[in-house]
């Protein structure tokens, strides 16, 4: 699908709104908009760090994809250095003093806390100075998720839905999408059409992220009055792991 350069740019200006004023890396723009690397790289940039400078954001550390040996070494020498296995609010503290400490959304890739510890756990496994590391992930790493074959899979906390009923479109987030369906079908006196179903680990993130970017289209509470690109975007993503 093609898109211009322009609507790139504001796509990154949206996401940064809902960064705290700060663009996302890649990684975190495609998955949060469904624009791929392959839509812009060589085409409008040659390098992330470009396209985030068009949008008017400095480049830093996080714009560029980070190697996850480079990210689980600093996350186990930060769990070294803490006895535990860090907060959320810990991980922004050693950000902050040392930018070269990966931002916290980097850790996600990996899925859920259990998820990135259980990765931790194995990265440490071989290190006989990071035993301690395995020691203090193993409580955590045993809620990952699993696979029939017993393989670590992502975990998945429900869904984020549009749907439609008469000239309005609904976004929620459920752990049953077709629980939720059901539910606000009998409750309407218009025929309920679901439009896309998001499957996601962070469903409260997610339900936040459209919301806000749909903010000025809002009719009356998670009721929105779309367009059809409105639409589009939403049902570009299948994911959001």
């Amino acid at each position: 699908m093609s898109i211009d350069r322009a609507e790139i740019i504001e796509a990154i200006r949206r996401c940064a709104r809902t960064n705290g004023g700060r663009a996302v890396g890649k990684e975190r723009f495609a998955e949060l908009t469904g624009i791929t690397e392959a839509q812009w790289l060589g085409r409008y940039w040659v390098r992330w760090s470009d396209a985030v400078a068009d949008a008017g954001f400095p480049a830093n550390a996080m714009n560029e994809a980070i190697p996850d040996e480079d990210v689980l070494a600093a996350l186990a020498d930060l769990v070294l250095c803490l006895d535990r296995y860090p907060t959320t609010a810990e991980l922004k503290m050693r950000k902050q003093s040392d930018p070269s400490f990966p931002h916290h959304m980097v850790f996600r890739r990996f899925g859920l806390k259990a998820d990135v510890a259980a990765r931790l756990a194995e990265f440490a496994a071989d290190d006989p100075e990071r035993q301690r590391v395995v020691e203090l992930c193993a409580p955590i790493a045993q809620h990952a998720a699993r696979d029939d074959d017993g393989h670590r899979a992502p975990a998945v906390a429900g869904f984020v839905y549009l749907v439609k009923s008469g000239s309005y479109y609904k976004i929620g987030r459920s752990n049953s999408a077709g629980r939720r369906a059901y539910e606000l079908a009998i409750q309407l006196p218009e025929r309920l059409d679901v439009i896309h179903v998001i499957e996601t680990d962070d469903p409260v993130g997610i339900e936040r992220y459209w919301h806000q970017r749909f903010g000025d289209r809002r009719a009356n509470g998670e009721w929105f009055a779309l367009t059809t690109a409105d639409v589009a975007a939403f049902r570009r993503r299948k994911k959001y792991m």
